[in-house]
């Protein structure tokens, strides 16, 4: 909210939850501020426009964390972000996982950023999971198409290395009105009329690795 202070901010879930003694909650607001690193003397009474973009994820973290969950919906945290200041907020997030015990649900479209924080990563398309697996090992062996074209979409940072050319043809159908069977096929260099006429379901294909696909890249078709 653009009109009330940090130190307002951060507290709403405390009050929202039932903690009435003030002291304690200006206590667990500067306490939280301290662990995503700012200094709350600086900010409680400061307006959210007065800091820069990192320091306002570090207040939206501090506002996560405040109740002491076990668990947080990171939804794209940092895709407005600079990519030194992205940095940044990872390591940040990483170190409060670690601290609090937390276990984080990250959503984003950078594969990068993914394979980075991630214990376990789902893949999605068209609203449905095409792939679950070890962040590792499905980085080093995806399973299904889909997952294997988001990875060599991936830039790298060597002007030697040329990118994939492997594509993905033509555009994605509309989420209203999804194709029969599997929803990648349309675009699926290996779909087949069993792809049209069956949807596929998650099944596992190595150990602890699962693919909704009826032709995955490893494991038996």
């Amino acid at each position: 909210n653009p009109r009330r202070r940090i130190g307002d901010i951060i507290a709403e879930p405390l009050v929202i939850s039932g903690v009435k003694d003030s002291k304690k909650r200006e206590q667990l607001v500067h306490d939280v501020l301290a662990a995503v690193g700012l200094d709350p003397q600086l900010v409680i009474g400061r307006l959210p426009h007065e800091f820069s973009g990192g320091q306002c994820q570090r207040i939206c973290i501090a506002r996560a964390l405040v109740l002491n969950p076990e668990f947080i919906i990171c939804d794209e945290p940092v895709s407005a972000l600079d990519v030194s200041i992205r940095a940044q907020i990872l390591n940040l997030l990483e170190e409060m996982k670690a601290r609090y015990g937390l276990t984080l649900l990250f959503i984003a479209h950078d594969l990068a950023v993914v394979k980075a924080v991630s214990d376990r990563v789902a893949v999605m398309y068209l609203g449905r999971l095409c792939e679950v697996g070890p962040s590792e090992q499905l980085f080093a062996q995806p399973a299904h198409p889909y997952t294997a074209l988001l990875i060599e979409a991936i830039p790298v940072p060597d002007p030697d290395v040329r990118p994939a050319e492997s594509v993905a043809v033509g555009e994605p159908p509309s989420p209203i009105a999804p194709p029969s069977g599997c929803r990648f096929r349309t675009r699926c260099p290996r779909a087949t009329q069993r792809c049209t006429d069956k949807m596929p379901e998650l099944r596992e294909v190595a150990p602890a690795q699962f693919a909704a696909c009826h032709h995955p890249l490893i494991g038996a078709d």
